[in-house]
């Protein structure tokens, strides 16, 4: 083979189940550090924060903002250095951050601790996303991250119980020492099996000068604005959910013990989400499927507000809100990834920089959205429905005027 022939060759690819399955691990990352987390906050709470139990919520929305602010940096350095090398030192960062937080006596550290491994698990978020759109594109693309998010959802479903028990046994501290060892081991299997996909030829250098032609570039690009700002919508849904419903479990319907198995069954229900999109995706088209999801939502949410207002039964204001939790991560399934593939088909010659400008902006987005309409929790869902409610509606209108061709 000639050296003009080697620059030119396709990046390499893994065996696809391999490689999916791969990709679901470096993202669950992320998961698993929200979801584990969930059955520990009122320990924490109880221990770091006697005096105000409901900041506690801040431990989640602290990771997600460590995670919004770290993708602004993944996604160049990735374009610049290549994809491994970004991903093993966001791990590195994710594992100081998860020893500082094992070890943290306040709060105040805490937080701290959570955002700087939010920082690093920005590296395996953002720079997967960039490595799956190295190998693929358009409804392909979408395809693979439906059966990626397929199994990434095993984790949400996984997760909480796994955390209980990790907690029961060896208390809330201890989860730490779970990230540590999962992101280690993930990173062990990275280095080992899967080949960098940016040649160096195709790495652009790091400038500010670049990056901002980078960034002017996508948010001129039509499809790409709409889709970022109607992903931030929808993330700021989901993060509502995850902020507060072990507050609602526990407090408004006295299922706080069982709680890890209620969240587990509707993560593995939600999961068909992503099955159904990897079936559909291709004959109805990605905006078709999205602004279905978001009417639906709609409805669902109103129904929601409905009973909490009526003060319906218990059993009846369960129901309804377990169904509404559902949805709202059935939802998620059918839209996140349809979103990215949206925003970044045109986008393939900076993917590195177009997933980190994506994922920033709607975690940063979504945190702001979320985070005070969790604060303001009330003993009922009533906050979490109205903040879903109003951003469901305007991403349903966002998501009409996104127009590419083939589509209606």
């Amino acid at each position: 083979m000639t050296a003009k022939t080697a620059a030119t060759a396709p990046p390499k690819r893994l065996p696809q189940t391999e490689f999916i399955a791969l990709m679901a691990m470096l993202m669950g990352t992320i998961a698993f550090s929200i979801d584990a987390m969930l059955p520990a906050l009122p320990q924490i709470g109880e221990t770091l924060s006697p005096d105000n139990l409901n900041r506690a919520q801040l431990i989640i929305t602290s990771f997600m903002l460590g995670l919004g602010v770290g993708t602004l940096f993944t996604g160049p350095l990735s374009d610049a250095f290549g994809r491994k090398p970004v991903m093993v030192g966001g791990a590195i960062v994710y594992v100081i951050g998860s020893a500082i937080a094992w070890a943290s006596s306040s709060l105040e550290i805490m937080l701290a601790a959570r955002v700087v491994q939010g920082l690093g698990a920005a590296g395996p978020r953002v720079v997967a996303m960039a490595l799956i759109r190295d190998l693929y594109s358009g409804p392909n693309m979408a395809r693979i991250l439906s059966f990626v998010m397929i199994v990434f959802s095993l984790v949400p479903a996984l997760a909480p119980t796994l955390g209980y028990f990790i907690i029961a046994g060896f208390g809330w501290r201890a989860i730490f020492a779970a990230f540590i060892l999962i992101s280690v081991l993930t990173l062990l299997w990275l280095m080992i099996r899967q080949p960098e996909t940016l040649a160096p030829e195709h790495r652009r250098p790091l400038s500010l000068r670049s990056l901002g032609a980078a960034i002017a570039e996508m948010f001129a690009h039509r499809t790409a604005r709409l889709s970022i700002l109607t992903q931030t919508l929808t993330l700021g849904m989901l993060f509502i959910v995850l902020s507060s419903t072990q507050q609602v479990f526990d407090i408004t319907f006295g299922q706080g013990a069982y709680f890890h198995y209620w969240f587990g069954g509707i993560a593995l229900v939600a999961a068909s989400a992503s099955v159904l999109n990897a079936r559909i995706v291709v004959q109805l088209g990605m905006r078709a499927i999205i602004k279905a999801m978001f009417t639906a939502q709609i409805a669902i949410t109103v129904l929601m507000i409905v009973v909490t207002a009526a003060n319906a039964p218990y059993w009846l204001a369960f129901g309804t809100y377990v169904f509404w939790i559902t949805s709202n991560f059935f939802q998620a399934g059918l839209t996140i990834g349809n979103l990215n593939a949206l925003a970044l088909e045109e986008m393939g010659h900076i993917a590195g920089l177009a997933a980190s400008v994506i994922t920033a902006v709607a975690t940063i987005g979504a945190v702001a959205i979320s985070a005070p309409i969790a604060l303001a929790f009330d003993g009922t869902p009533m906050p979490m429905a109205i903040g879903t409610v109003i951003s469901a509606a305007l991403a349903l209108w966002l998501t009409t005027m996104i127009k590419r061709p083939g589509e209606a």
